[in-house]
């Protein structure tokens, strides 16, 4: 198969939980460790960070690559779900996997994949392993998927693991408290391994802690230690809680000699190092146009707290969601005075724009809708004046269709 042809197959073929939903999802680790000793377990060949959380944990793998990046490490870098190009999944030092590698991989294990009908994110983690130990990276670090207890990417043994925010997101799969969320999160905490909390949140405190306890590993509360706040070239004051953690997390790491010019300069270089996209990513100067892939509860709240700090004259939103959030509730979180764009992303699980504008009318938010991210944007854009502000957001899918 051609390179376009091993990702048509793979998008086809194998459930992925960007297109598909809750139904990609399988609960269980009996295929990816199946896949593991196929490969002759690559994830025991590498060192890892391993990183959960609901709000964060993407910024915060990208932060601690890059800082490791600037202190000389060959680092492996994982992370979902894709913005524009399957292959942002997979990168060592910033550099995206090569098509050859993702198409020989397919290749060499497509029975093996057929045969055992490993999930979209099975074999991705499979591949990512098996890439960093062939490069064989200096570290890896490791971005849990969905959950923690029984995502693809836990069975390794990480360095330290490191939870960010835990908020109400799938719900449906982790359950409908911050207690039972925290309880999935928390099974990236291994035995004797040290975990790191970034944030301090008094329904799940007691939990990690119950955890670490239990599994005789160290725990870390970032909020306890003395850590000075760093500037980064990742806009958004919440990042500030991030990279707390991720200081954190590192001064746990031995052998790896991470200075505080290293930190510096990798907080202020995670862009050009990793790639990151995405997050308050301004993309125009007149009008100021951001977007941010913000899609839940506790992310949104903190976006929104970012806008209201922005001087603009009017404020534009283009948002669209996908059909399995409970949007009425996430609508609430948005500004009043704004001018609204509703959009449809263009996924399968997109919710039909028309959909969105019925639940927004019944709240007091007002606006059209548009069949696409790009004619809601265009209109926008056509409104707006120098000085407004234009808001993209409300799915990772529709920041997608923009970035």
């Amino acid at each position: 198969m051609t390179y376009q042809e091993t990702l048509d197959w793979l998008f086809a073929q194998l459930p992925i939980y960007q297109i598909k939903g809750v139904g990609a999802f399988k609960g269980k680790l009996d295929n990816i460790l199946a896949f593991s000793e196929h490969l002759d377990h690559p994830e025991k060949k590498i060192k890892t960070i391993h990183v959960a959380g609901t709000n964060g944990k993407g910024s915060s793998c990208h932060m601690l690559a890059s800082i490791l990046q600037e202190a000389g490490h060959k680092t492996g870098l994982y992370t979902s779900p894709h913005l524009k190009d399957f292959r942002e999944r997979i990168k060592i030092n910033g550099e995206m996997v090569g098509k050859d590698f993702v198409k020989g991989f397919i290749g060499e294990h497509q029975s093996f994949l057929e045969y055992h009908q490993l999930s979209f994110f099975e074999m991705t983690v499979g591949m990512a392993f098996q890439y960093f130990a062939k490069e064989q990276v200096d570290i890896a670090v490791i971005e849990v998927g969905l959950g923690g207890r029984l995502d693809s990417t836990n069975i390794i043994r990480p360095e330290v693991s490191l939870i960010t925010n835990i908020g109400y997101d799938h719900m449906s799969i982790l359950g409908n408290t911050l207690e039972k969320i925290a309880m999935e999160k928390a099974g990236i905490i291994k035995r004797n391994i040290p975990a790191v909390i970034s944030e301090r949140q008094p329904e799940t405190e007691m939990i990690f802690t119950l955890i670490a306890n239990q599994r005789k590993a160290e725990i870390i509360f970032a909020d306890d230690l003395d850590i000075p706040s760093y500037r980064t070239d990742l806009l958004g004051d919440y990042q500030d809680k991030n990279s707390r953690g991720v200081v954190a997390c590192l001064r746990t790491i031995r052998d790896f000699n991470i200075t505080k010019e290293h930190i510096e300069k990798g907080l202020q270089s995670v862009v050009r190092n990793t790639g990151l996209l995405g997050r308050w990513q301004v993309l125009e100067k007149k009008p100021m146009v951001v977007c941010d892939t913000a899609h839940n509860k506790e992310g949104l709240e903190l976006v929104f707290e970012q806008v209201s700090r922005q001087e603009f004259k009017e404020l534009h939103m283009v948002v669209g969601f996908v059909n399995d959030k409970n949007v009425k509730d996430l609508l609430r979180l948005f500004p009043k005075e704004a001018h609204y764009y509703f959009v449809k992303p263009n996924v399968p699980r997109g919710m039909d724009a028309k959909e969105v504008l019925d639940l927004a009318n019944t709240i007091g938010l007002k606006g059209k809708k548009y069949a696409t991210v790009q004619k809601g944007l265009d209109k926008a854009m056509a409104k707006a004046g120098t000085n407004d502000l234009i808001y993209i957001g409300g799915s990772t899918f529709v920041v997608a269709e923009v970035v």
